[in-house]
Protein backbone atom coordinates (compact mmCIF):
# COMPACT_ATOMS: atom_id res chain seq x y z
CA UNK A 1 0.00 0.00 0.00
CA UNK A 2 1.50 3.50 -1.02
CA UNK A 3 1.62 6.30 2.18
CA UNK A 4 -1.41 7.63 2.15
CA UNK A 5 -0.61 11.68 2.28
CA UNK A 6 -2.77 14.63 2.92
CA UNK A 7 -1.27 17.86 2.05
CA UNK A 8 -2.03 20.43 4.02
CA UNK A 9 -0.21 23.76 3.18
CA UNK A 10 2.09 24.53 -0.14
CA UNK A 11 4.34 27.48 -0.72
CA UNK A 12 3.25 27.65 -4.25
CA UNK A 13 5.19 31.17 -4.62
CA UNK A 14 8.46 29.12 -3.91
CA UNK A 15 8.89 27.73 -7.37
CA UNK A 16 8.56 31.15 -8.86
CA UNK A 17 10.91 33.08 -6.37
CA UNK A 18 13.76 29.95 -6.22
CA UNK A 19 15.26 27.39 -8.90
CA UNK A 20 14.73 24.14 -6.36
CA UNK A 21 17.72 21.69 -6.90
CA UNK A 22 17.32 19.54 -3.54
CA UNK A 23 14.18 17.85 -1.91
CA UNK A 24 14.15 16.80 2.28
CA UNK A 25 11.25 15.81 4.15
CA UNK A 26 11.78 16.46 7.77
CA UNK A 27 9.22 15.48 10.76
CA UNK A 28 8.03 18.47 12.76
CA UNK A 29 7.80 19.26 16.03
CA UNK A 30 4.39 20.34 17.35
CA UNK A 31 2.22 20.87 20.22
CA UNK A 32 -0.95 19.32 20.85
CA UNK A 33 -3.04 22.23 19.60
CA UNK A 34 -0.66 22.82 16.24
CA UNK A 35 -1.63 18.96 15.48
CA UNK A 36 -5.51 19.67 15.33
CA UNK A 37 -5.33 22.97 13.61
CA UNK A 38 -3.10 21.57 10.79
CA UNK A 39 -5.61 18.51 10.32
CA UNK A 40 -7.99 21.48 10.14
CA UNK A 41 -5.70 23.05 7.40
CA UNK A 42 -4.73 26.10 9.24
CA UNK A 43 -1.30 26.67 8.27
CA UNK A 44 0.54 29.68 6.02
CA UNK A 45 4.20 28.80 4.50
CA UNK A 46 4.32 31.92 2.77
CA UNK A 47 6.94 33.85 4.59
CA UNK A 48 8.52 30.75 6.55
CA UNK A 49 11.96 30.21 6.33
CA UNK A 50 14.32 27.46 7.60
CA UNK A 51 17.80 28.32 9.56
CA UNK A 52 20.33 26.18 11.24
CA UNK A 53 20.90 27.08 14.90
CA UNK A 54 23.38 24.96 17.14
CA UNK A 55 23.18 22.54 15.47
CA UNK A 56 19.36 21.99 15.08
CA UNK A 57 17.16 23.18 11.79
CA UNK A 58 14.77 25.52 13.16
CA UNK A 59 11.40 26.20 10.96
CA UNK A 60 10.72 30.29 11.53
CA UNK A 61 7.40 32.68 10.65
CA UNK A 62 5.31 29.36 9.78
CA UNK A 63 1.90 30.61 10.62
CA UNK A 64 -0.29 27.92 12.05
CA UNK A 65 -3.68 29.46 13.31
CA UNK A 66 -4.84 28.72 16.84
CA UNK A 67 -7.06 25.74 17.04
CA UNK A 68 -10.57 27.35 16.97
CA UNK A 69 -11.73 24.64 20.07
CA UNK A 70 -8.33 25.60 22.27
CA UNK A 71 -8.46 26.87 25.37
CA UNK A 72 -5.77 29.28 27.29
CA UNK A 73 -2.96 26.80 26.52
CA UNK A 74 -3.14 27.69 22.84
CA UNK A 75 0.02 28.17 21.21
CA UNK A 76 1.60 30.61 19.64
CA UNK A 77 0.83 31.18 15.99
CA UNK A 78 4.15 31.81 14.83
CA UNK A 79 6.17 30.32 17.33
CA UNK A 80 9.62 28.79 16.10
CA UNK A 81 9.20 25.08 15.66
CA UNK A 82 12.35 22.29 15.50
CA UNK A 83 12.62 20.19 12.43
CA UNK A 84 13.81 16.19 12.93
CA UNK A 85 16.68 15.37 11.13
CA UNK A 86 19.99 13.02 10.94
CA UNK A 87 22.71 15.90 11.97
CA UNK A 88 24.42 14.96 8.65
CA UNK A 89 21.12 15.99 6.92
CA UNK A 90 21.55 18.98 8.46
CA UNK A 91 24.99 19.46 8.14
CA UNK A 92 25.08 18.85 4.57
CA UNK A 93 21.88 21.51 3.94
CA UNK A 94 23.82 23.64 6.43
CA UNK A 95 26.74 23.37 4.15
CA UNK A 96 24.59 24.14 0.77
CA UNK A 97 22.83 27.38 2.11
CA UNK A 98 25.92 28.82 3.06
CA UNK A 99 27.15 29.06 -0.56
CA UNK A 100 26.00 32.59 -2.12
CA UNK A 101 22.65 32.84 -3.46
CA UNK A 102 21.39 29.23 -1.70
CA UNK A 103 18.62 29.57 0.94
CA UNK A 104 16.32 26.69 2.70
CA UNK A 105 12.75 27.27 1.44
CA UNK A 106 10.20 25.00 3.32
CA UNK A 107 7.97 24.03 0.17
CA UNK A 108 4.99 21.95 1.88
CA UNK A 109 3.58 20.76 4.97
CA UNK A 110 1.77 17.31 5.12
CA UNK A 111 0.80 14.19 7.22
CA UNK A 112 1.99 10.77 5.83
CA UNK A 113 1.63 8.26 7.88
CA UNK A 114 -0.32 10.54 10.12
CA UNK A 115 2.87 12.08 11.06
CA UNK A 116 3.43 16.02 10.35
CA UNK A 117 5.95 16.34 7.62
CA UNK A 118 7.81 19.34 5.95
CA UNK A 119 9.35 19.27 2.81
CA UNK A 120 12.52 21.65 2.18
CA UNK A 121 14.01 22.47 -1.08
CA UNK A 122 17.12 24.07 -1.43
CA UNK A 123 16.92 26.64 -3.66
CA UNK A 124 18.92 29.44 -5.67
CA UNK A 125 17.09 32.65 -5.66
CA UNK A 126 15.95 33.30 -9.43
CA UNK A 127 16.70 37.05 -11.36
CA UNK A 128 13.95 38.84 -12.40
CA UNK A 129 14.23 37.89 -16.51
CA UNK A 130 14.91 34.01 -14.60
CA UNK A 131 11.44 34.44 -13.53
CA UNK A 132 9.71 36.10 -17.50
CA UNK A 133 11.39 33.22 -19.01
CA UNK A 134 9.56 30.81 -16.98
CA UNK A 135 6.50 32.76 -17.64
CA UNK A 136 6.90 33.43 -21.17
CA UNK A 137 7.21 28.84 -21.01
CA UNK A 138 4.12 28.36 -19.33
CA UNK A 139 2.03 30.66 -21.56
CA UNK A 140 3.36 28.82 -24.40
CA UNK A 141 2.60 25.26 -22.47
CA UNK A 142 -0.72 26.30 -21.88
CA UNK A 143 -1.32 27.95 -26.33
CA UNK A 144 0.24 24.37 -27.49
CA UNK A 145 -2.58 22.77 -25.27
CA UNK A 146 -5.67 24.57 -26.36
CA UNK A 147 -4.72 24.79 -30.09
CA UNK A 148 -4.28 20.82 -29.30
CA UNK A 149 -7.65 20.09 -27.76
CA UNK A 150 -9.42 22.48 -31.00
CA UNK A 151 -7.54 20.05 -33.46
CA UNK A 152 -8.92 16.98 -31.62
CA UNK A 153 -12.37 18.84 -31.43
CA UNK A 154 -12.17 19.70 -34.83
CA UNK A 155 -11.78 16.47 -35.79
CA UNK A 156 -14.24 14.35 -34.24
Amino acid sequence: MPDQIKIVASNRKATHEYRIEDRVEAGLVLNGTEVKSLRAGNANLREAFCIVEQGEMILRQCHIAPYDHGNLANHNPVRPRKLLLHKREIAKLEKAAAQKGYTLVPLKIYFKRGRAKLEIGLGKGKKLYDKRADIAERDSKRRMQRVDVRRTLDSE
